[in-house]
C-alpha cells in the first residue's frame, strides 16, 4: 500500500501521552495514529450499514397483525 506523509498539530500533552501508549503497545506514534484511524473508520462503516438496515426496516415497516383500513371505511 502507498504511504503519504500526514503533518499533525497537537499539544506538547497528547504528544506526551502518544509517546506512552505507542511505547506500552510496543508500536511507533504513527503505526498507534493509523491504528486509531483504521479503528474509527471501520466503526464509521459499521454505523451507516446499521443505519441503512434501521431505515430499511422503517421503509418496509413492521407487521402489527392489523389489516389495512380503507379511508371511505373511516368516514362513512
Amino acid at each position: 500500500m502507498a504511504r503519504s506523509t500526514l503533518t499533525l498539530s497537537l499539544s506538547a500533552d497528547v504528544v506526551t501521552m502518544a509517546k506512552i501508549l505507542a511505547a506500552q503497545r510496543k508500536v511507533s506514534r504513527s503505526g498507534l495514529f493509523t491504528a486509531c484511524i483504521e479503528d474509527l473508520a471501520s466503526q464509521d462503516e459499521a454505523y451507516q450499514a446499521a443505519s441503512r438496515r434501521a431505515m430499511a426496516y422503517l421503509d418496509r415497516g413492521f407487521p402489527l397483525g392489523a389489516t389495512p383500513t380503507v379511508r371511505e371505511d373511516l368516514h362513512a
